[in-house]
């Protein structure tokens, strides 16, 4: 399905978020996600079912100052 992924479009098979997000290389890593601008808490991540044309941002969290 096609879906945009941080702003660029992305063709992908993953049926829900949690699969979107190993499917994309992010594995276990400590990321927070939205879908349609929507904050999907990681424990939702497995039930979140994605749609045609959905938006998915994923953010890593960053240190410094």
């Amino acid at each position: 399905m096609k879906i945009t992924v941080n702003g660029e479009p992305r063709e992908i098979a993953a049926a829900t978020l949690g699969e979107a997000l190993a499917e994309l290389g992010y594995g276990e890593a400590r990321v927070a996600t939205a879908v349609n601008e929507g904050f999907v808490p990681a424990a939702a991540r497995a039930g979140r079912a994605l749609a045609e044309g959905d938006r998915l941002e994923i953010l890593a969290p960053r240190q410094g100052g």
